[in-house]
């Protein structure tokens, strides 16, 4: 499903900017679709997320929810959860609009479900890339798997690829990501994308956190062949994640840049199309006689001169006419040609 060189691969990553709302959710799903996203992904966290100690502290909340007392964390999470049944529905809508649908699942429970709803990969998140059981797990799928590696050093990527690897995943692709919302531009370090590459030899990409399309499209120069970017249809609704996600007109940049970068990266190699070969006489130029130059003349480099078109002798000839003879009189700014001059 996933290569080196594929055509970027673009997730709309919903989340919990659904706030609980199914119909909220579809109407993402469709602008997603409409907008060129590949995928539309959701979250399959609960309640069970958490230890009862999180619950009590009752931290760990977005930033729309700091200063809120009419909330505390368990209510709001079971607010904004999918139940089984409606990701269920989700995957059905997905299917039938022709947009894939995938969800970040938690548990090895979720992951089953992810198999059962007809999701084409499992996408883990940064926070379980230490979490062999479930790296094992969705390995075990036979599906391919989106590793992201925030807060992660390499050599905790390193097992986790391993990890992988020894349950035998189908496929792997490593997602560079920084776990900060948003991350100062200065500390997205794009080109830690070569450096996974190399070091592992799977597809990469970028799951980014970035406000703004222009970083998202910047990955797709560095190779990302998977964008995962937080989507909302509303910077101003109330949720977590909405500030800091792309809007419609942001994720259709997004989408747009995409498919402008994937077309003109090309392969590393020197080619000349056949348009700019046809244009290259027009654009160049060839040498020329400085002065008017009777037959039998022998040239001396201040007697030549460098203009369009290129339909000449080429300028970087220029050290094999000096010290020739003219065969014939050329006037003055008249193209010089081989049949113009003596043999050496």
């Amino acid at each position: 499903m996933f290569s080196h060189g594929m055509r970027p691969y673009v997730i709309a990553e919903i989340g919990a900017n659904h706030n609980g709302d199914l119909d909220l959710a579809r109407k993402m799903i469709l602008a997603a679709k409409e907008i060129g996203c590949d995928a539309a992904k959701f979250q399959s966290w609960d309640e069970g997320l958490f230890a009862k100690v999180v619950y009590e502290e009752n931290k760990f909340l977005g930033d729309d929810y700091r200063e809120r007392k009419d909330y505390t964390l368990k209510e709001i999470m079971a607010e904004f959860k999918v139940h089984r049944e409606a990701m269920s529905e989700l995957a059905g809508f997905c299917k039938e609009i022709g947009i894939d649908f995938c969800s970040t699942p938690f548990t090895p429970e979720q992951v089953d479900d992810l198999v059962a709803f007809g999701a084409p990969f499992i996408k883990i998140a940064s926070m379980d890339l230490v979490s062999d059981y479930l790296l094992r797990h969705a390995a075990g799928t036979g599906l391919p798997v989106i590793v992201s590696t925030g807060f992660s050093t390499l050599e905790e990527i390193d097992h986790a690829v391993r990890t992988l690897e020894e349950a035998k995943a189908s496929e792997i692709v490593i997602l560079h990501c920084l776990g900060l919302y948003p991350p100062p531009d200065e500390a997205v370090n794009l080109l830690n994308m070569d450096m996974l590459r190399e070091a592992f030899d799977y597809p990469v990409g970028f799951s980014d956190h970035t406000l703004g399309p222009e970083i998202a499209i910047g990955s797709f120069a560095r190779g990302a062949v998977v964008l995962e970017k937080h989507f909302t249809l509303d910077k101003t609704m109330f949720g977590w994640d909405h500030k800091i996600s792309a809007d419609m007109p942001e994720m259709e940049a997004i989408c747009r840049g995409r498919d402008r970068v994937h077309a003109a990266l090309g392969r590393p190699r020197r080619t000349l199309t056949d348009a700019e070969v046809s244009r290259r006489a027009e654009f160049r130029r060839s040498i020329v006689a400085a002065r008017d130059v009777k037959k039998g003349e022998r040239l001396t480099a201040d007697d030549l001169d460098y203009k369009r078109p290129g339909r000449g002798i080429a300028p970087n000839m220029d050290h094999l006419i000096v010290g020739r003879t003219a065969t014939r009189d050329i006037a003055a700014d008249e193209l010089l040609s081989w049949q113009d001059l003596s043999a050496q």
